[in-house]
Formats: structure tokens, sequence, C-alpha cells
């Protein structure tokens, strides 16, 4: 199960974060955020991008003021970057940007011999 939460914002919306491990080569884990109407539209919006065993059980990992800021901010509703793990610490403290989800689904160049 990934771990995840979710959050109401005032307008009604919801942000809902996830663990998730990646479907890129390489299979690091990366913390997803999706904004929308409430959860089941958040959730379908992840399966519709091809991420089909994505569920939401209970609140152990929300979103925080600076995720939520992130993806309020993005164009899609729909960010990501690597999830933070205790025993990395990033290069000087600065954070990896939150990318769009575009960039997670999309597939390698293939290379032709």
């Amino acid at each position: 199960m990934a771990a995840g939460g979710f959050c109401k914002l005032p307008n009604g919306s919801v942000v809902v974060a996830l663990n998730l491990p990646s479907p890129a080569a390489g299979g690091a884990a990366v913390r997803v955020l999706v904004l929308a109407q409430n959860r089941a539209r958040a959730l379908t919006r992840l399966r519709n991008l091809g991420l089909r065993a994505v569920y939401l059980r209970g609140n152990a990992a929300p979103p925080g003021p600076d995720e939520i800021t992130a993806v309020l901010h993005h164009p899609d509703g729909l960010i990501w970057r690597t999830a933070p793990d205790n025993a990395v610490t990033p290069l000087l403290g600065v954070p990896e940007p939150w990318r769009p989800i575009r960039a997670l689904l999309r597939r390698p160049a293939a290379t032709g011999t």
C-alpha cells in the first residue's frame, strides 16, 4: 500500500499526495500531487494516466504547505518529484523541483541500431 494523504482546501477542492513506485525504469519512489474536486476524482485522474493500482487508504502522509502551494500554482494540477528519503539529504539543502506528470510518464527514446 502506498503512503499518502489528502488535504481539503477552503474552496472545497482536495489536494491528494501519494508516494508511488516510479513507472519509469529505475524504480525510485516518487511523490505525486493531484488537485481535484474530491479524492475520487484525484485518483481517477491518475488511473486515466495509466497508474492503475492507485488507492488512498487513510491520511498517514498528507501534503505539506509547500506541496499544496506547488500544486495550486501548476496549470495542470498534477505534479511529481522523487519521494523524500530520510537517509538522503538534498545537495546544499535545495529540494528537487516539482515536475509535470508528462515528464514521469514519457517513454524513453528508442535506440535504433
